[in-house]
């Protein structure tokens, strides 16, 4: 059993950055993918960054090149630089864990671990 605590979000203006992270508990962190997913108002949950224990890295087309997705294994934490934001990144973001790689298609509906969402605002 993995639990999640995601933090760092809040509002910020287009173009500003932010920095998420996801604490996970047990002594198993490091063997797990970590992976962010987000909910825009009126849409469906969307993959967004994924990273295994090897730091191998999986983005969406929307955020490459503006989010890098991060672990530290000491610290059994994940975190999500966001930089570049726009409006349209507005949206609850919730953090993952899966023993299996994250799939970058769907909503998420085979991961199996899940931390409550934290909200990021970005205002135009």
């Amino acid at each position: 059993q993995v639990q999640l605590v995601a933090s760092g979000g809040g509002l910020v203006q287009a173009g500003g950055s932010l920095r998420l992270s996801c604490l996970a508990s047990g002594r198993t962190f490091r063997t797990y993918y970590m992976g962010w997913f987000r909910r825009a108002p009126g849409k469906e949950r969307e993959f967004v960054a994924a990273i295994s224990g090897e730091n191998n890295r999986d983005y969406a087309d929307s955020v490459k090149g503006r989010f890098t997705v991060s672990r530290d294994n000491a610290k059994n934490t994940m975190y999500l630089q966001m930089n570049s934001l726009k409006p349209e990144d507005t949206a609850v973001y919730y953090c993952a864990a899966d023993p299996s790689r994250i799939p970058t298609t769907g909503w998420g509906q085979s991961v199996h671990f899940w931390g409550q969402g934290t909200q990021v605002t970005v205002s135009s």
